[in-house]
């Protein structure tokens, strides 16, 4: 994945014992099946990457685990890339298909 490709979420479920610590630290989460778009993408000093997305904005916060202020990002695992680009021509494949399959019956009916 890399900033500018589409996603979608694929879990946005918060474990119990995490739930007061995203809700410190979020002020606006992520919903299951909505696509997103990201924005950077975080390394988060080896811990976890992260990514940010166009769609979700929330501040700044200091994190000590990696030792400074930023945006919180959303672990990458819970996204998966959306691919776009191969279904239009799939489809272009199967209509030209049907277009032959229709003049053929057209020229066995004349």
């Amino acid at each position: 994945m890399k900033p500018g490709d589409k996603v979608i979420c694929i879990n946005d479920k918060i474990d119990a014992d995490k739930s007061e610590e995203i809700r410190r630290d979020f002020e606006i989460w992520i919903t299951r099946d909505k696509e997103y778009t990201i924005r950077e993408i975080l390394d988060n000093n080896g811990i976890v990457t992260g990514v940010l997305l166009d769609e979700v904005h929330n501040f700044p916060k200091f994190f000590k685990l990696i030792n400074r202020f930023q945006e919180p990002a959303f672990a990458i695992w819970r996204f998966r890339k959306l691919q776009y680009a191969s279904a239009p021509a799939a489809a272009e494949s199967a209509v030209e298909e049907l277009v032959k399959e229709a003049q053929e019956l057209v020229k066995i009916e004349r």
